[in-house]
C-alpha cells in the first residue's frame, strides 16, 4: 500500500497491536455483521434495478469498511451529511433499509428521516452538502453543544467550489466538522490524477489551517479509530479534520455506468485482493471470533432484514404530485399554495 497512510490491518488480516482500538469482541463482530449486511443489501439493490423494480442507484461495493467503520464511531448527538454512496453509513446509524430502497425506487418518502436520527437527506449534486454541514457545525458551536458534524463525499467533490468554500469556512471558524472523503480513484470516468496535482487529498486541509490524514479505506479498524479521534477533537473545541479514505469503487459509478470502458481489468483485480470484508474476516478468525456458524447467522439475519425491507418498500403507496409542494418548506409559501391549487384543479380537469 501507499506510504504515509494510516493502517491497522494488513491485507492478510494481521494487525498492528500498538494501533488496535480497545473494542470488545461483541463490537468487532458487530462491525463484521454491518459490513456483510451492507454488501448483501447493495447486491440486492443491484438485482432489483436490473429487474426494473428500482431506478438508477450508486453501488457501494468495496466501500463497506470506510462507511461502517467511520459511522460506528459516531454518537447519537452527532450530525451526518451524506452523499449518494453511503449505504453502510445508513445501516450502521439505524436508518431503516426500507427508506434507502424507497429513495432509489423514486419515492421521496424514503428520505423522511426518523426523528431520533441526526441524518440529513441524500445529496446527489456533487459537494453541495459540504457548506450545509459547516453551517450546522457553526450553529452547534454557537449553542455550545458538545457534538460534531460528519460530511461524506467522494474524490470528485474536491474539484467543486463547494469543497474549498466549506473547508475554508470551517478552518477560519474552527467548526466541529469531520470531513470524510472516499477517494475511490474515479469520479465517474475521471481518474483522481486528472483532478488534482497534489500528492493526496488529505494534504489539502493544510491550506485551510487544519489537519488532514490519509487512511486505508479498506481497513475498518483504521477508519473507526481515526474517525473516533477526529470526532472527539471536534466535540472538545479542537476544530475540523479531513480524513481521506483511500479505497476503490469495485462496481460501476451508478447502474447507468459501464466502468469497463475506462478501467483496466488488471487494476480491478489488484484491488480485489484488498477486499475489506475478507481482510476483516481473517482478522476475526485469528482471534477466534469468526467461524462458519457465525457467518451463516450473519448472512441469515441480513437476508431476513433485506427481504422485509424490500417487501415494505414495494408495498408503500407511490408519492403524490402534491408532495412536490407540501414538503419543499416547513410551512408552504403563498406562491406554493397558489401553485398547488392550480395543480389540483388541473388534476380534476377543471379550467383555471
Amino acid at each position: 500500500m501507499i506510504e504515509d497512510m494510516f493502517q491497522i490491518l494488513a491485507e492478510n488480516g494481521r494487525a498492528r497491536p500498538e494501533r488496535e482500538p480497545s473494542l470488545p469482541a461483541s463490537d468487532l463482530q458487530k462491525l463484521y455483521s454491518l459490513m456483510a449486511t451492507t454488501r448483501a443489501a447493495d447486491l440486492k439493490a443491484l438485482k432489483l434495478q436490473r429487474q426494473g423494480r428500482m431506478g438508477t442507484f450508486a453501488p457501494s461495493l468495496g466501500h463497506e469498511a470506510c462507511q461502517v467503520g467511520s459511522a460506528f464511531a459516531l454518537q447519537r448527538k452527532d450530525w451526518v451529511f451524506p452523499y449518494f454512496r453511503d449505504l453502510g453509513t445508513y445501516i450502521t446509524l439505524g436508518l431503516p433499509l426500507k427508506n434507502y430502497y424507497l429513495y432509489w425506487m423514486g419515492n421521496e418518502e424514503g428520505m423522511r428521516i426518523p426523528a431520533d436520527l441526526n441524518i440529513f437527506t441524500i445529496s446527489v449534486p456533487v459537494g453541495s452538502q459540504l457548506p450545509h454541514s459547516v453551517g450546522c457545525a457553526l450553529a452547534m458551536k454557537y449553542r455550545k453543544e458538545q457534538a460534531a458534524v460528519v460530511a461524506y463525499f467522494g474524490d470528485g467533490a474536491t474539484s467543486e467550489g463547494d469543497f474549498g468554500e466549506a473547508l475554508n469556512f470551517a478552518g477560519v471558524f474552527r467548526t466541529p466538522n469531520v470531513f470524510i472523503c472516499f477517494n475511490n480513484q474515479y469520479a465517474i470516468s475521471t481518474p483522481v490524477r486528472q483532478q488534482t496535482a497534489a500528492k493526496s487529498i488529505a494534504e489539502k486541509a493544510t491550506a485551510f489551517g487544519f489537519n488532514g490524514i490519509r487512511a486505508d479505506g479498506n481497513d475498518v479498524l483504521a477508519m473507526y479509530s481515526l474517525t473516533r479521534e477526529a470526532l472527539e477533537k471536534a466535540r472538545t473545541g479542537g476544530g475540523p479534520t479531513l480524513i481521506e479514505a483511500f479505497t476503490y469503487r469495485m462496481g460501476n459509478h451508478t447502474t447507468s455506468d459501464d466502468a469497463s470502458r475506462y478501467r483496466m481489468e488488471a487494476e480491478v483485480n489488484e484491488w480485489s485482493r484488498r477486499d475489506p470484508i475478507e481482510r476483516f474476516r481473517l482478522y476475526l478468525k485469528d482471534k477466534g471470533l469468526w467461524d462458519e456458524t457465525f457467518e451463516s447467522r450473519v448472512q441469515r439475519e441480513a437476508e431476513d432484514l433485506i427481504n422485509k425491507a424490500v417487501e415494505e418498500a414495494e408495498s408503500t403507496p407511490p408519492p403524490r404530485p402534491e408532495d412536490l409542494f407540501i414538503h419543499t418548506y416547513e410551512e408552504m409559501t403563498p406562491e406554493l399554495n397558489n401553485q398547488l391549487a392550480e395543480l389540483r384543479d388541473f388534476l380534476k380537469g377543471e379550467p383555471k
